[in-house]
C-alpha cells in the first residue's frame, strides 16, 4: 500500500471524551458518507481533491520512530491515546493498517498508557495479547444492510463488528460504542432499542447526532427526536449501569445544550 512520513504523530484532541490521539493513516477506505468530517477537512485544507484518493489510505510509515521522540516527553501529561480520530485503525482491506495499529498499541503500552481503539472495521484476535487496560470500541448507527451500504460501502458488516468486540469483552476487555453520527428515521429508521440490546454487553456508550446532512433538516421536529434518543440511551446506560457520553449539541432543553457524562 502506499506510505507517507510525518513529523509528527501525538497530539491533544480537542474531542470532547478524547485525550490524546494518533492518526496514522492518510484516507480511510470505508468510504463513509454521512458526510464525513475528515475527508471534508482534508479537502479544504488542499490535502486531496477527490473521494477516491481519500478511500486509498496512506501508512505513515515513520510511526513508531516518531512515537519513540515524543512519548518521553509527552507521557506524564497523557491519560489515554485513542486510535485514531481522523482515520480507521483496522480496514479490512488493508492488514498493513491493522499490523501497524497493533505495534502502535504495544508501543504505548511500554509506557504504562492506555490505548481507546474505535473501528468500523473488525477488531482482530491478535488484539486479545494486548494490555487488559485497553479499551476497544465499534461504531454502530444502523442495523439495516441498504443503509450500510449508501452510508458506510466499504466498512466491516454490522454483525462482524459486534461478534469481534464481543470476543474482546469476554476476554476480560472493556468494550464501548459510538452511536455517532445517528440519522433521523427519514434516512434510516433502526429503532435505538435495537442497537442498544445488541450492545448491551459493552462498558460505555457515546452517543451524538448526525451534523451536516441536509436530511436532518428536513425531518420535522429533528430537535425532539434527538432528545427522545438521547433520553432513552440516558436510561438505558442507569438502568444497566454503563458509562454514558451524549455529545454536545445532540441533548437540547429550552434552547440549551446539555452535557452528559456519568
Amino acid at each position: 500500500m502506499k506510505t507517507i512520513t510525518r513529523k509528527s504523530l501525538l497530539y491533544k484532541t480537542k474531542v470532547e471524551y478524547g485525550d490524546y490521539t494518533v492518526n496514522h493513516v492518510f484516507g480511510c477506505a470505508h468510504g463513509c458518507n454521512f458526510p464525513c468530517y475528515a475527508f471534508n477537512m482534508a479537502k479544504r485544507f488542499g490535502n486531496l481533491k477527490t473521494y477516491s484518493e481519500w478511500i486509498e489510505p496512506s501508512l505513515v510509515s515513520n510511526a513508531i520512530d516518531l512515537l519513540d521522540k515524543e512519548l518521553p516527553k509527552l507521557k506524564d501529561d497523557i491519560k489515554s491515546v485513542q486510535l485514531c480520530f481522523t482515520t480507521d485503525p483496522f480496514m479490512d482491506k488493508y492488514p498493513e493498517i491493522g499490523e501497524m495499529s497493533y505495534r502502535i498499541i504495544n508501543r504505548i503500552n511500554q509506557d504504562k498508557i492506555k490505548c481507546v481503539i474505535l473501528t468500523k472495521g473488525t477488531l482482530p484476535e491478535y488484539l486479545l495479547k494486548t494490555k487488559k487496560y485497553n479499551e476497544y470500541g465499534i461504531t454502530l448507527v444502523s442495523l439495516h444492510d441498504s443503509f450500510k451500504k449508501t452510508y458506510e460501502p466499504f466498512a466491516t458488516p454490522y454483525k462482524e463488528r459486534i461478534a469481534a468486540l464481543k470476543k474482546l469483552h469476554d476476554n476480560g476487555f472493556k468494550t464501548w460504542v459510538s452511536i455517532e453520527p445517528f440519522p433521523t428515521p427519514n434516512i434510516d429508521d433502526t429503532p435505538i432499542g435495537d442497537i442498544l440490546n445488541e450492545i448491551g454487553f459493552v462498558d460505555k456508550i457515546v452517543f451524538g447526532r448526525l451534523h451536516y446532512n441536509k436530511k436532518v433538516g428536513e425531518y420535522k421536529d429533528y430537535q425532539n427526536f434527538y432528545n427522545r434518543t438521547a433520553e432513552a440511551v440516558i436510561s438505558f446506560c442507569k438502568k444497566n449501569k454503563k458509562h454514558c457520553h451524549i455529545k454536545s449539541g445532540t441533548l437540547v432543553v429550552n434552547g440549551e445544550k446539555q452535557e452528559v457524562d456519568f
